[in-house]
């Protein structure tokens, strides 16, 4: 009994030997199968560096403005006789928007008309009595006092009935009236805004940096939040004083457009070109990977694996020195020289030392493109 039970022991322990033994085996033999595997080459898509013309610009924020724009107020104290315009009227330069009640100077104006009158017809009485010599010169002067003293008041009543007669002071478009008939107005009332849109500017502001690169005639583009074409322009105006709290310089640019794509207090995307730069290496933005340690793009190499007869090609990864972007395109300042075969597509599946094999895409013409 005792013997059968230690020759069946002996068995399970060899057969508990072996199998454990295979499994080690195979194990082993799968490991140096997949180490010696040498993987297939992944297809990447390449750009070739070569450096190109590079228009660097100045990227900033402003606000669209009517060429000529006011909120008009009133000049004069009254109670609002009649409103002649509605709001988006298209009106011209002297038309009468709102009429205040002047019936009291108007009365005023009558009698000094009327005084007027008789100071001329009593100069001229003193004249011919002068003439005669009837009449002292004395008279006469006082006459001719008293006609200059009512012409004035009539000038100066005049222009009291201006103050009551709100005109346009030039063509454009009148917004929503502010005021109502029979409202009571001091002076300093706003009572409607007017732009004139038939031309456009913008206003922004730059650093001190920036606004040292930007020189009057400096072109530009802005674009809308809208979705509309970009618009050109012109830098017009620079601010000779830089605002001593914000440490900014006011600018102003002249913008091609007659108005109809813009609206005053627009907000406004701009960007100014600078003077376009040769021999500037620009690369897609999506080919550099950035890390803790650096920028690197992959580049394409030409290396011969030890033990193989013939080279291959493999990437390898290079750190790059970054300088501007504009758009989808970086500028390489640094790790890169003209003729290396950069990495377009595929970077997701990449390690350094992978072999590659290059595809043709479409979207590529060979050359890495410049920004413009």
């Amino acid at each position: 009994m005792f013997k059968r039970l230690l020759i069946a022991i002996v068995a399970l322990a060899v057969l508990g030997g072996g199998i454990v033994g295979f499994n080690l085996f195979r194990a082993r033999m799968i490991a140096q199968y997949f180490a010696t595997m040498k993987p297939a080459p992944l297809p990447v898509t390449v750009a070739a560096v070569a450096p190109a013309p590079w228009t660097p610009g100045i990227d900033t924020i402003g606000t669209a403005n009517a060429i000529r724009g006011a909120d008009l107020s009133t000049e004069a104290s009254g109670v609002v006789r009649e409103i002649r315009f509605n709001a988006n009227d298209s009106v011209t330069e002297g038309q009468l928007l709102v009429q205040i009640d002047d019936r009291q100077e108007r009365a005023d104006l009558d009698s000094a008309k009327a005084s007027l009158n008789l100071a001329q017809i009593t100069l001229a009485r003193a004249q011919s009595l002068q003439q005669r010599g009837v009449s002292s010169v004395s008279n006469l002067d006082s006459a001719q006092a008293e006609e200059i003293s009512a012409e004035a008041a009539v000038a100066k009543l005049e222009a009291v009935l201006q103050t009551k007669q709100l005109l346009a002071p030039f063509n454009g478009t009148v917004g929503i009236p502010r005021v109502e008939v029979g409202e009571y107005v001091s002076p300093g009332t706003v009572y409607a805004t007017l732009q004139d849109r038939s031309r456009m500017r913008a206003d922004f502001t730059l650093t001190e940096q920036q606004a040292a690169e930007v020189s009057l005639g400096s072109p530009l583009t802005a674009t809308a939040e809208d979705g509309s074409a970009p618009i050109s322009g012109t830098v017009t105006g620079i601010d000779p004083k830089i605002d001593p709290n914000s440490r900014l310089v006011t600018l102003r640019a002249t913008l091609d457009t007659d108005g109809g794509t813009l609206t005053p207090g627009q907000f406004l995307r701009l960007r100014i070109a600078l003077p376009t730069e040769q021999g500037v290496i620009a690369l897609p933005q999506t080919v550099v990977a950035s890390s803790l340690y650096g920028d690197t793009v992959y580049v394409l190499r030409e290396e011969t694996p030890q033990g193989a007869s013939a080279p291959e090609t493999v990437v390898r990864q290079v750190f790059v020195t970054l300088g501007r972007r504009f758009g989808d395109k970086v500028e390489i300042r640094d790790g890169l020289k003209a003729g290396d075969r950069v990495v377009t597509a595929g970077l997701n599946k990449l390690s350094p030392g992978a072999a590659v094999t290059v595809v043709e895409d479409p979207a590529q013409t060979g050359t890495a493109p410049a920004a413009n």
